[in-house]
């Protein structure tokens, strides 16, 4: 009896159920927009992202600043020295409690929900929220994605100076102060 006990137990702390989400990169996407001159409006993104979700429904998702993707090289470039800073902030920060709801849906089920946690971006932690639909579209396979975006504000993570050194190398009229930001993310056992 002991020893299928321990089998039994054995099991159920091998199960997916007690195992950490991780982001799948190759299958999770991050945009951001910005507007010049009032008019132009682009779609940016960053080429790598990391993270995971504990069980008990802890995230965490890194981004690496410097790899920022406008599809321009010098525009990259001056990105991540004059606005990120990547020197002395090389990454962005989210954390947050997924809600319980959403950390246990059956497989081929989606829910909407809103998610509140903390971005921590040039030395500067401030709360975010974010509203998502997820899809757990295999036992081992969770895909989180915005229903709509997000809007990050350069002032409240100290990035306005950067963006008005940006926009005056660029020889711009203006460069919005606030991005609209939008993701979807895979997550697997």
């Amino acid at each position: 009896m002991i020893k299928q006990s321990l089998v039994l137990l054995s099991g159920l702390l091998a199960s997916p159920v007690f195992a950490d989400w991780s982001v799948n990169a190759e299958q999770s996407s991050l945009h951001f927009m910005s507007t010049k001159n009032a008019q132009v409006t682009e779609v940016h993104s960053f080429g790598e992202l990391s993270g995971t979700v504990t069980d008990a429904g802890q995230l965490t998702i890194e981004v690496p600043l410097s790899s920022v993707n406008t599809s321009i090289a010098i525009r990259d470039t001056r990105m991540q020295e004059k606005l990120f800073n990547v020197a002395k902030f090389p990454t962005a920060t989210f954390t947050a409690s997924v809600p319980e709801e959403l950390m246990s849906l059956d497989t081929g089920l989606s829910k909407m929900a809103k998610v509140d946690g903390t971005l921590s971006l040039h030395g500067i932690e401030a709360p975010v929220s974010f509203n998502v639909s997820v899809s757990k579209v295999a036992d081992d396979t969770l895909v989180v994605s915005t229903v709509s975006p997000t809007l990050i504000g350069a002032e409240t993570f100290g990035l306005a100076a950067g963006l008005d050194m940006l926009q005056d190398i660029a020889g711009l009229k203006s460069i919005t102060h606030t991005s609209p930001v939008t993701f979807s993310v895979t997550f697997e056992m």
